[in-house]
């Protein structure tokens, strides 16, 4: 096989952990993409609230986002497939996290919404100062988030925790709660809730059709649970070396951390290499 496509998800993984790109990532990255292997951010983020360093990337193209809500061409600037929670299940799943001790928002056509009671505490809730930053500055706070989400289809929903605890129970509850979604996290306090076929997994099979890419012949990097179908369906999926231990289990190979250059490591192995 030849690998004709590297998808990589960001926070953990191209990023190291002063969230920039290695020079040594970025070397490996673009020697591929001079190779004609398409370049694919994978991440949980809307297309705008990617840092700045990752949409400025000059041979990327195509994005998916929102945990695979949504594949985004960037050079073309649309739309290529996207996947929506409709209006009355997204309002039941807001209405459960809503009642929770956590602070909740929405992805809407590729931006942040949150309600403006929630706005205001966010600091109560997020305590890593980079996190708490990105959700001012990517939030637009709304008076009434269920009115709003009645007239919008939201592409995901979140809960942000304080109490770990309590985000372990809420996880596995959700999941039960909401069977015909789509439950993953993307930090270690966060609940994130898509549709059903939204998922890393999912775009990866989409964007292979888009592309005329067989399956096999694409490459994938994580360390969340977010990241776990896209593990699997990949080629080769592989697993960062500061990856949760249930990613670790089905990938295919396992490489070193996000501050080691691990997205370059395995690149060289098994791209580089053939």
């Amino acid at each position: 096989m030849a690998v004709k496509v590297i998808l990589l998800d960001l926070d953990g993984t191209l990023l190291n952990s002063d969230k920039t790109v290695s020079a040594g990532n970025y070397a490996a990255l673009e020697r591929a993409a001079a190779m004609g292997v398409h370049i694919v951010p994978a991440t949980g983020r809307f297309y705008e609230g990617m840092p700045e360093v990752v949409r400025n990337l000059p041979f990327v193209r195509y994005v998916v986002s929102v945990n695979g809500a949504e594949i985004y061409d960037a050079r073309e600037k649309k739309v290529l497939h996207k996947e929506e929670l409709e209006p009355e299940e997204a309002v039941a799943i807001y209405e459960y996290l809503s009642s929770l001790p956590a602070l909740c928002d929405a992805y809407v056509g590729g931006w942040g919404y949150m309600d403006r009671s929630y706005y205001a505490r966010i600091d109560e809730f997020v305590t890593v100062p980079y996190v708490a930053k990105m959700l001012r500055e990517l939030r637009t706070p709304v008076d009434d988030m269920k009115a709003f989400l009645r007239e919008h289809k939201a592409q995901k929903l979140m809960a942000f925790f304080n109490d770990m605890d309590r985000r372990a129970v809420e996880l596995e509850r959700v999941k039960m709660r909401f069977p015909n979604t789509a439950v993953s996290s993307s930090i270690v306090n966060n609940i994130e809730i898509n549709g059903k076929k939204a998922t890393k997994g999912g775009a990866l099979l989409n964007l292979c059709a888009v592309l005329g890419v067989e399956v096999e012949d694409t490459m994938a990097f994580g360390d969340g649970s977010n990241d776990l179908d896209m593990i699997q369906n990949a080629g080769i999926g592989v697993a960062m070396g500061n990856a949760y231990p249930g990613l670790k289990e089905v990938a295919d190979y396992v490489t070193l951390t996000c501050d080691e250059d691990g997205v370059a490591r395995a690149i060289e192995k098994f791209v580089f290499a053939h």
